[in-house]
């Protein structure tokens, strides 16, 4: 249910026993460190994570043959944090190490391959490069078809990782089509207050925006904080519901309920991310669009310099949101 206080808690004093009874060195103690990894990754305590999941990475390369199985998931495991904090080649370098393993050590159609190309996706678009995601995605979808039977919650993050690239190609059809197939498997396999839920209420949420629809906009993203901010999840999450609601008031030019919503979501963010980290820039650009709006000319010029900043940093030159922030920055040019 992601009450994670209390995994982090069962963890450590695992950990602690274990420590003065094995050896520095023991594979178990690299399963303790990889748990510890996952529950500060799911917390989107990144650094934190970042440490145990290179702990755990140490003692198994000494232990274990280059290509064993389990090299690849703790691979898998660091590409994963670099992706959430905004290192989406770093996270990509990670990613191939551990394909390279499983594509070795087992059969075609396995559902860890159909993983791989799932992680390769989140990269993929993320980097803006929405024709090679749709090709990982499908690569996953073929696997997982010839895996599992249909409705296995391993479709759903298929269909949601879909339903993304297509918001991010402007076809709303076929992402709110996509996060609608996700929610269904979630609806079924997962509680009612599961964190997942409200993530892709969230996300269909913001394609109801995208579209037009406001009310059912609202009405969804109303579900994901009723889930997030009632049970333990990823505050990060959070942040993302918040400025997607700041974003569909900032459409409705309710502008103070707008600023409300994007700072409430930045002050996690700030928190919790890189200070470079793209997130950061999507946020800032939302501002100076409602800065613009408000013709708070010299705030808005403040927060797209550091979207474009950010984006030059650490986005290819040809990402759609680094063209998009550029536009946004000579049309507040102009005003002043």
């Amino acid at each position: 249910m992601g009450d994670y206080s209390k995994a982090l808690e069962f963890y450590e004093k695992s950990h602690k026993i274990k420590e003065k009874a094995l050896p520095s060195n023991h594979p178990s103690l690299a399963t303790s460190y990889n748990n510890i990894g996952q529950v500060y990754n799911n917390m989107g305590d990144y650094s934190k994570a970042l440490e145990f999941y290179e702990k755990d990475l140490e003692i198994k390369k000494k232990a274990l043959p280059p290509n064993h199985p389990h090299l690849a998931t703790s691979y898998t495991c660091i590409g994963q944090v670099y992706n959430n904090m905004g290192d989406y080649s770093k996270a990509l370098e990670f990613y191939e190490r551990a394909h390279k393993i499983k594509e070795k050590a087992l059969p075609p159609n396995h559902p860890d391959l159909a993983d791989s190309h799932l992680a390769f996706a989140a990269c993929y678009e993320r980097m803006g490069d929405y024709a090679a995601a749709l090709k990982a995605l499908r690569s996953a979808f073929k696997i997982q078809q010839q895996a599992f039977q249909e409705g296995n919650p391993a479709f759903s993050f298929t269909y949601s990782r879909l339903g993304r690239v297509y918001r991010s190609m402007k076809d709303y059809s076929k992402a709110l089509d996509n996060f609608e197939k996700c929610l269904t498997i979630v609806q079924k396999t997962l509680p009612e207050r599961h964190p997942n839920r409200a993530i892709t209420y969230s996300n269909i949420g913001d394609v109801h925006r995208l579209m037009g629809n406001y009310e059912k906009a609202l009405a969804f993203h109303q579900k994901a904080l009723n889930i997030q901010e009632n049970v333990q999840c990823n505050p990060l999450e959070c942040a993302t519901t918040y400025i997607n609601l700041g974003e569909t008031y900032r459409e409705m030019k309710d502008y103070s309920k707008a600023l409300t919503y994007f700072e409430k979501g930045l002050e996690i963010r700030e928190k919790k991310l890189p200070k470079n980290h793209p997130d950061l820039a999507v946020v800032y650009h939302n501002m100076a669009k409602l800065y613009l709006a408000t013709q708070k000319y010299s705030m808005a010029m403040k927060n797209i310099q550091q979207a474009v900043e950010i984006a030059q940093e650490k986005l290819p030159s040809t990402h759609p949101h680094l063209l998009e922030y550029k536009e946004t920055f000579e049309k507040i040019r102009k005003k002043m």
